[in-house]
């Protein structure tokens, strides 16, 4: 039930959603005796889009996301296991086309591979079923087998996990999998500005690990200023960066984690 109420709740919590619907409420009542609250629910949803569509709004939203966790040293040496969360693929398109098909969140792969190679005794675990709720006949698990067999890393080092459609699952069952013994070192790979939300559900399952965040969406605060090229791009990352801080605070409320914010130890 959590699932199909978070994913309902969630095309609202894209603001480019959540906008259109209003307008097309306002353009719905404007033929009706409350024409003036249509015309003005319509100008609000236009003007709300132009907003975070080209101003840089979407990366002010971000910016404190990505830079909760730095970048990840290997001071300490070589990691026991690495963990790569989902959500690098489109599985409607790789199964459509036999392919494999990266989205734009594709380098926590990449990164995973490259890590795999560094450190070749470290177990690697896959976590990623399918977070749809049309089209989820495959998983992101059977993709990414394909995606590090085909990338040099053997089969049977491979920890796959293929049923979590959230991040609370992710934790869960990656944990159940892997079974990490006391004073291991795991390493958990995910976007940047998704990690904070990421880092709260894996402590709170029990599964301490240290942040390697990828897939920068900025290059830091000069960014703040930096307006989008088109609408799509800027409501893209309005989106994304809303919808993560509404995933912290519900996670929190749910009790699937500690932390409102959570941070580096």
């Amino acid at each position: 039930m959590f699932f199909v109420l978070s994913k309902v709740a969630g095309f609202f919590a894209a603001p480019s959603n959540f906008f259109m619907v209003l307008g097309f409420v306002g353009l719905a009542i404007s033929v009706t005796r409350f024409a003036r609250l249509g015309f003005g629910l319509t100008v609000a949803s236009l003007a709300m889009l132009g907003l975070m569509g080209l101003t840089p709004l979407g990366n002010a939203l971000i910016l404190p996301l990505e830079e909760r966790f730095p970048r990840w040293e290997d001071s300490r040496g070589a990691p026991h296991g690495i963990i790569v969360l989902g959500g690098a693929f489109d599985t409607v398109v790789s199964r459509a086309r036999r392919e494999i098909s990266l989205n734009e969140a594709g380098e926590r792969m990449t990164a995973g591979v490259a890590l795999a190679r560094k450190y070749p005794a470290a177990r690697l675990a896959f976590s990623g079923g399918s977070g749809r709720l049309i089209f989820a006949d495959m998983s992101e698990a059977e993709v990414a087998a394909r995606f590090f067999e085909e990338h040099g890393i053997a089969r049977e080092r491979l920890h796959l996990e293929g049923e979590a459609r959230n991040t609370v699952e992710n934790a869960h069952l990656t944990r159940r999998l892997v079974q990490p013994k006391a004073g291991e070192r795991w390493l958990l790979v995910t976007s940047a500005y998704h990690m904070p939300r990421a880092v709260g559900v894996f402590r709170a399952a029990g599964f301490a690990v240290e942040a390697h965040p990828v897939d920068w969406r900025t290059r830091g605060a000069a960014d703040t200023l930096r307006p989008f090229n088109t609408v799509g791009d800027g409501l893209r990352r309005t989106d994304t960066a809303v919808r993560e801080w509404l995933g912290l605070l519900i996670y929190w409320l749910a009790g699937h984690m500690h932390e409102l914010f959570p941070a580096p130890p």
